[in-house]
């Protein structure tokens, strides 16, 4: 017979209904070792708590400010070892600034060779067997 703790829980169906997430999401996390589930039904379907809910919405949260599965893991972790990971998603999200702040220098790179690109633009260059776009110099 299960725990009353265990028959209090609620199938991956359920979980993914009041989620919002996909089944194969969950089960995915649930691989990753980022979503737990607390035991199994008598018909062996997953089972898990309502904690979960919270807990899927931080990986959400933390998804949308750019953080990787990895770095949400690292975490979560922290989180189940009983300490509040709040030290270690500032740096988490310190690496991310540095991240976007590369990715802008990249994006204004390309943009200025666009630019560039398209101020030397012929509309009607002259035919050449050799290359496909004249305009590319490729």
């Amino acid at each position: 017979m299960a725990s009353i703790g265990i028959t209090a829980g609620m199938k991956i169906g359920m979980l993914a209904s009041r989620s919002g997430l996909p089944v194969k999401t969950l089960r995915y996390y649930e691989d990753l070792g980022l979503l737990p589930a607390i035991g199994r039904s008598e018909g062996g379907y997953r089972l898990f708590a309502e904690e979960s809910l919270r807990r899927l919405e931080f990986i959400r949260r933390l998804k949308t400010l750019g953080l990787s599965l990895e770095e949400i893991q690292g975490c979560l972790a922290v989180h189940d070892a009983g300490d509040l990971p709040c030290g270690d998603i500032e740096i988490q999200l310190g690496r991310q600034i540095e991240r976007i702040d590369g990715q802008i220098k990249e994006l204004r790179q390309l943009r200025t060779e666009l630019k560039e690109l398209l101020a030397g633009w012929q509309s009607d260059p002259a035919k050449d067997d050799e290359v496909i776009c004249p305009n590319l110099h490729v």
